[in-house]
């Protein structure tokens, strides 16, 4: 259901899609327990909002969704909001635990083709109506942020990106590296797109944004998940990696390796690297026994981009060949 909270008849106008997480929670003050609030209400919750002239409506997921239980379903569904929504508004902002947000960050990123509008992930560490909560700065930037346009009336920042803590990142460059701090997220790789201060400061340079406007969007909700994920690590058996590398119900597995690429060595290893290559696997991150490179994609986004990739085809040697390519600014030039 929109809610209307905030119009204006000739300003920007977003849709804060509330999915579930932190930010949305108030303490209840007869047993002290967290209950989310009413989206409708969000006017009073953060008044702050009240200073942009924008058409502010809300969305709230039902049931609301808890970060640790997001599955691709979910990024199915919000895809599918965006994209029934999309001419009805200047730009998104999602609500999200912080656990999963880079996932879904990074699924949306491939999802909504031709975005051309902001679709901006944010959260917080505290509940929005907790003292010193960052819940309130959080939303009130990524809201500013999403409105913002160009002397043209083009969005500034038309990609899925997170905000939390003064920067935006985007979205599939971004991985969650703190649970007890504010700075939750890090771009390992890449600059911030934009950073508050006393002024929001972007970075044009960076910032992707399309060679002519006015592309249709295209939501590609087709996901293959049949992934696995092989963390090398000392003591790791044959047996371990032959299950995981061969198993039956696998199309893909992203080998995590150690520093810059470096794995086992062994036979033993090498070898069932070729026997899984030979069965048409997908093996993502080494380059020998006729692994792919993710270079320096996060683990996020390398799951998010094979299932897209497995989705768009059958085709394993498609899929290998798009995978070293740069589709969504997920790997550096």
């Amino acid at each position: 259901m929109i809610d209307n909270t905030l119009k204006s008849q000739d300003k920007s106008s977003i849709l804060i899609i509330y999915t579930g997480g932190t930010i949305g929670m108030r303490e209840d003050p007869a047993d002290q327990t967290l209950k989310p609030f009413d989206f409708s209400q969000i006017m009073e919750e953060v008044p702050e909002l009240r200073k942009f002239a924008c058409r502010i409506d809300s969305y709230t997921f039902d049931p609301l969704i808890d970060s640790s239980d997001v599955e691709p379903a979910m990024w199915q569904e919000l895809a599918g909001i965006i994209g029934r929504r999309y001419d009805d508004y200047d730009g998104f902002v999602v609500l999200h635990g912080t656990d999963t947000m880079s996932f879904t960050a990074s699924a949306l990123s491939f999802m909504l083709d031709g975005l051309e509008k902001p679709v901006v992930l944010t959260g917080s560490q505290l509940p929005i109506g907790r003292p010193r909560t960052d819940g309130k700065e959080n939303l009130v930037s990524a809201v500013e942020i999403a409105s913002a346009k160009d002397a043209d009336g083009h969005a500034l920042v038309p990609e899925v990106a997170v905000y939390f803590d003064a920067r935006l990142l985007r979205g599939n460059r971004t991985t969650k590296v703190n649970a007890e701090h504010f700075d939750a997220f890090r771009s390992p790789n890449l600059p911030p797109l934009a950073e508050a201060g006393i002024s929001i400061r972007y970075n044009m340079g960076i910032i992707r944004r399309p060679d002519r406007w006015g592309s249709p969007l295209k939501v590609m909700p087709e996901l293959d998940t049949r992934v696995s994920i092989l963390k090398i690590h000392p003591g790791i058996t044959p047996q371990v990696v032959s299950n995981i590398l061969l198993g039956a119900e696998t199309r893909a597995v992203i080998i995590e390796t150690y520093g810059s690429g470096n794995a086992i060595s062994k036979d033993w290893f090498i070898n069932l690297l070729k026997v899984a290559g030979d069965m048409g696997k997908i093996l993502g991150r080494l380059k020998e026994a006729g692994v792919v490179s993710g270079r320096d994609s996060t683990t996020e986004s390398m799951l998010a981009k094979l299932f897209h990739l497995m989705g768009a085809s059958r085709d394993n040697a498609w899929v290998k060949s798009k995978l070293e390519e740069n589709l969504k600014g997920e790997i550096s030039e």
